[in-house]
């Protein structure tokens, strides 16, 4: 039997991006049936007291920059540490996940390339002409896509990630929780794995021993 993960991640995150086609590989090793969780970052960051980028501390900016160049180089994929179109308005790109995911059909392929057109191809993707552009190179139908993420339907939930991110314990992007239990960051994929792996009960924050 399939076993369901929450991804919960937003389309503005450049670790997303660097984690994404890892994280989608790992799942279909282990037969995951994957639930899409695009989440308005910035308002989970108000409920768990995180900070947007440029509030942050010098310190953690610089070594931000570190990180990436190392990750980028671990995983061999192009990114740009300054891309021009950062940050952007990503709601809608955001609720064309949930709107795709509606229609049953599985978004990872539209999740790439938009992660890609931020990073690696410097492409303003709060532009509703090249979110659909996305979908169509996913191999996706894009009619009536940009209406479908205007709903009332998709617009309350994707309010509701927020609340349910932060039940889940959910306080940054990538997140990957597995039968409860969360992985915070594509650095963690390697954990997630051995867990999978193992078949192990899933660890819990409130454990004694």
């Amino acid at each position: 039997m399939s076993r369901p993960i929450d991804y919960y991640f937003t389309l503005l995150s450049p670790w997303t991006y660097l984690g994404h086609g890892a994280f989608i590989e790992l799942a279909e090793k282990h037969a995951l049936t994957v639930r899409y969780r695009p989440t308005p970052l910035r308002s989970v960051f108000d409920e768990t007291g995180g900070l947007p980028l440029p509030k942050r501390h010098p310190v953690r900016q610089r070594y931000r920059l570190l990180e990436l160049q190392r990750w980028r180089a671990r995983r061999g994929l192009p990114l740009t540490l300054f891309p021009k179109f950062f940050p952007y308005d990503v709601s809608l790109a955001d609720r064309i996940v949930l709107a795709i995911v509606a229609r049953g059909k599985d978004p990872a392929g539209f999740i790439g390339e938009v992660l890609a057109d931020v990073w690696a191809r410097e492409q303003d993707m709060s532009r509703p002409e090249l979110v659909l552009a996305a979908t169509e190179r996913a191999g996706l139908d894009a009619t009536g896509l940009i209406e479908a993420a205007g709903s009332e339907a998709i617009g309350q939930a994707y309010q509701a990630a927020i609340a349910e991110a932060v039940e889940a314990g959910v306080f940054g992007a990538p997140s990957y929780v597995q039968d409860g239990e969360i992985f915070w960051g594509q650095d963690r994929l390697d954990l997630l794995a051995d867990a999978l792996a193992s078949g192990r009960a899933a660890y819990r924050s409130d454990a004694t021993a």
